[in-house]
């Protein structure tokens, strides 16, 4: 591979840079103590998600695994569980941090493609029994990152919800890539965030923003949200600097979302022919997964590897990176800040992997 050939990094996609635009509305944006409330490049982002996603009020985090855990704070007693889908990343890849800080348990349902039903969440339900943990909470994931950026239907949404209003337990949505499954779904945005109590989205993964995650939820919630926030150490004073790439990304990036889908099922469709790589699931987004089979090797897989990671660094030595996430699992996450022939060469570097 040539030095001067652009890396093809489909790891995921927070590995964006800022655009032009961005940076320049960084250098010009108009800051103030966002903890006493007075970074007006803040206010205006926080009004904005909150209008877009049909809420109240928003809070801007540092991040979204914050975001998801100050509204379990907010929602759930210590001793409470929390219905999970088993691979969601609340569960997995947020530390164990319901645990470790404020005494929740999650309680996860198994599912066959990552959509809990409404009669699963039902089941997860505990009764009403002194010696058994409360329910407090049920966290839906839209997209879902580890079922392969699968998108809840609405349907199944709103049934769900329905079972958890009639139980009197509350609905977060962990919407890290909402306007991913609001762009495969054919809606606006705020009709996949009705009917939750809390949301959150991110913008550093599909809208491409550098830093930045959204709690959007009630006024009230919202107030305890700033207290939550403070504990958590997640006051930012002057960071109307990097709001700013967010008000640009909610400007600029939520229309050509979809250009990231095509590009993931362009990429579905030619994995697919390469003997040894499976597609089980076709993209509904911009998370694509591909399993590696023993006979993607012709030389079969080196001793002591696995066959993700094998495939994974294949790729990497011709400039193409994705990520192994088990033994036969490899994630590949489409972006705008890919090159044009982003495609044509991932597929001719799994090609070109199967004779090395």
């Amino acid at each position: 591979m040539a030095n001067d050939t652009p890396i093809i990094d489909l790891r995921s996609d927070t590995v964006t840079k800022p655009t032009r635009k961005m940076r320049q509305a960084m250098a010009d944006a108009e800051v103030g103590d966002d903890v006493y409330g007075e970074d007006p490049t803040i206010r205006r982002l926080e009004e904005t998600a909150a209008e877009m996603l049909g809420t109240e009020a928003a809070i801007y985090l540092p991040s979204g695994t914050m975001g998801n855990q100050v509204a379990l704070n907010i929602h759930c007693r210590p001793g409470s569980e929390v219905v999970v889908e088993v691979r969601s990343h609340i569960m997995n890849y947020e530390m164990a941090a319901m645990a470790a800080l404020y005494g929740l348990l999650p309680n996860p349902v198994y599912t066959e493609d990552g959509i809990m039903t409404a009669a699963q969440v039902q089941a997860a339900f505990r009764p009403d029994i002194y010696y058994l943990a409360r329910t407090g909470l049920v966290a839906l994931e839209n997209t879902h990152n580890m079922a392969g950026g699968r998108v809840m239907p609405l349907n199944r949404v709103r049934e769900i919800q329905e079972v958890a209003r009639r139980a009197g337990v509350a609905l977060h949505l962990d919407g890290a890539r909402i306007f991913n499954a609001a762009a495969s779904l054919g809606i606006p945005v705020h009709e996949t965030a009705a009917g939750f109590d809390s949301v959150m989205f991110c913008l550093s993964k599909g809208l491409g923003a550098p830093v930045g995650s959204l709690l959007c939820a009630s006024k009230e919630f919202i107030v305890e949200a700033r207290r939550v926030r403070k504990m958590f150490g997640g006051g930012m004073r002057q960071a109307g600097i990097i709001a700013a790439a967010g008000l640009v990304a909610l400007e600029d990036h939520v229309e050509r979302i979809c250009e990231d889908h095509d590009v993931a099922r362009y990429l579905a469709d030619g994995l697919a022919q390469i003997p040894g790589v499976e597609v089980p699931v076709y993209p509904d987004t911009n998370i694509l997964m591909c399993r590696i089979t023993d006979s993607y090797f012709n030389k079969g897989v080196p001793e002591g590897a696995n066959a993700a990671s094998t495939f994974v660094d294949r790729l990497r030595a011709q400039g193409v990176l994705a990520l192994a996430i088990d033994s036969r699992q490899v994630r590949m996450v489409t972006h705008f800040d890919l090159p044009a022939d982003a495609v044509s060469r991932t597929l001719k570097a799994a090609s070109e992997g199967r004779s090395k």
